[in-house]
């Protein structure tokens, strides 16, 4: 039986989008020994994976800045020394007199849960695929140069599918055609317009897919009228589908944690209901919270405030970041 070795941290912090992150780097900067746990495979959260080109209008000390830009701040903000397990998804806490075992095998003095909406996975394409089909669906976009010069599929119709549409339509030689079951659209009205605008942007609408094959090397999808049995026959190389995203909180109730409205409660101090740990951001539930990025930096401050002046009691605590 193999006996695992303990690792021992002040603080861990699970969640690495940027209100994670911020954590991490203001923790560091405050002398703590972190740890950062994420159940992706890469740091950034939803602004990386969901909306990496959207511009952001309310980030403190920038006019704008899109989704992916603000990841690359806030990584290069982050101590060298920091220590991120990527890929892992919490599912044991236990507390031990003072501390916390994490998975058995992580030891630390306090945590904070930034975990945004919570562990997320996205919404599949509703037609079973084999293995051809399968590679040429996508959920994500990373690279957006690598879908030039072909037909590309988007479904959905909130902001991600209109934003990738959007990016997708800027690359050379690229035919988008945006697939939506309603005539309306969820997303940003603006958005719209300018796909409207573009030669090389059909929107279809208002459709469901009913039938996926490969044909020709093309994967060729039927979709079907809503209110009619019709059905035509699209062709694309690629589909982007952006039907959202299943979130889930709900393994926090498992730790003890108090939710509210799949949220967690916590006080003005960022505490919850169990000593020790903490939470920031979209996940937490208190009187006046507001879920935008910037308040979740300040509930950051807090927090890790509150967790030195509870492990280290008989430290002066120098609040100012220009003092230290």
């Amino acid at each position: 039986m193999e006996v695992l070795k303990i690792k021992k941290f002040d603080v861990a912090i699970i969640g690495a989008g940027p209100v994670g992150l911020f954590a991490t780097s203001f923790a560091h900067l405050h002398g703590l020994k972190t740890i950062t746990f994420d159940s992706l495979n890469e740091v950034g959260g939803q602004p990386k994976l969901l909306y990496p080109f959207k511009k952001i209008f309310d980030i403190p000390a920038f006019e704008q800045i899109t989704g992916a830009a603000l990841i690359d701040q806030l990584q290069k903000a982050v101590d060298q020394q920091s220590v991120f397990l990527l890929n892992h998804r919490v599912t044991k806490i236990e507390k031990e007199q003072n501390l916390f075992l994490i998975d058995e095998q992580y030891l630390v003095k306090s945590v904070i849960i930034a975990t945004g909406t919570g562990s997320f996975k996205p919404k599949k394409f509703p037609l079973k695929l084999n293995a051809e089909a399968a590679q040429r669906v996508h959920y994500f976009v990373n690279d957006p140069a690598s879908f030039s010069k072909q037909v590309i599929g988007v479904f959905g119709g909130g902001d991600s599918a209109l934003d990738w549409a959007l990016e997708l339509a800027a690359q050379k030689q690229t035919t988008v055609k945006l697939v939506h079951r309603r005539n309306e659209f969820r997303g940003l009205e603006s958005t719209v317009q300018k796909l409207k605008n573009l030669k090389n942007v059909e929107i279809i609408t208002p459709y469901l897919p009913k039938t996926v094959a490969i044909r020709n090397n093309q994967l060729e999808i039927g979709l079907k009228q809503i209110g009619s049995q019709d059905i035509v026959q699209e062709q694309f190389n690629q589909i982007v589908v952006a039907y959202g995203f299943q979130a889930d909180n709900s393994i926090a109730r498992d730790w003890g944690i108090e939710l509210v409205n799949q949220q967690i409660a916590v006080s003005a101090e960022m505490k919850t209901n169990v000593a020790g740990i903490y939470a920031i951001g979209d996940v937490v539930n208190y009187p006046g919270h507001v879920p935008v990025i910037g308040l979740g930096f300040g509930e950051a401050q807090i927090a890790v405030t509150s967790i030195i002046r509870n492990l280290f009691p008989e430290k002066v605590l120098t609040i100012h970041s220009t003092s230290i």
